[in-house]
């Protein structure tokens, strides 16, 4: 879903709306008294929010067996928009992602020493800074999507899910340093 309303942008920047579509994408259709118990808060704030992110094609209602449950579920598990376009509500956007991907490296930090090894082994931190163009950058940017495109797969239901996978993060980014000069020939 690529996002181009700056009131779409805006109600998405919410640290509890964004737990919520976390949530939804990996354990799929839910109500509102189970996302609260699982995030920790309550059934009517999650349900106000679960609306709102209605509102902005988000979440959909699920279907249910149980006329008197609403379950939602996550409408696409990929969300994009673009900061050139969006103004404040993407910068507003932006940073609370920053800082929940921020927090989940820092969480990982914390959990590694309890994790199992094989995982610890696999998982991985590292980062480059290399000379590139816009377009080298954008390029990039494009590579990286088609390499993760067989997980997403998996995540949006269209692909088997091997038994022993468990949901990992990938957090990619590609920006230019501030203030960085041109590179000398």
């Amino acid at each position: 879903m690529k996002i181009t309303d700056p009131r779409a942008m805006r109600a998405l920047a919410h640290p509890l709306r964004l737990d919520l579509m976390d949530l939804l994408g990996r354990i799929g259709p839910a109500t509102a008294a189970v996302c609260a118990r699982r995030l920790g808060t309550t059934q009517a704030s999650c349900s106000f929010h679960l609306r709102q992110l209605a509102k902005y094609g988000y979440v959909v209602e699920a279907e249910s067996e149980d006329q008197r449950e609403r379950p939602w579920r996550v409408a696409d598990m990929e969300q994009s928009w673009s900061s050139s376009t969006g103004g404040v509500a993407a910068a507003e956007l932006e940073r609370v992602f920053v800082e929940r991907e921020a927090t989940r490296l820092l969480d990982w930090t914390q959990a590694r020493p309890h994790t199992p090894e094989e995982w610890r082994a696999a998982a991985f931190l590292n980062g480059v800074t290399a000379p590139m163009t816009a377009q080298e950058l954008d390029g990039l940017g494009e590579q990286l999507a088609a390499v993760l495109a067989p997980y997403i797969e998996r995540a949006t239901g269209r692909a088997a899910v091997p038994q022993d996978a468990r949901y990992v993060r990938i957090l990619l980014s590609g920006t230019p340093l501030p203030d960085s000069p041109p590179v000398p020939d």
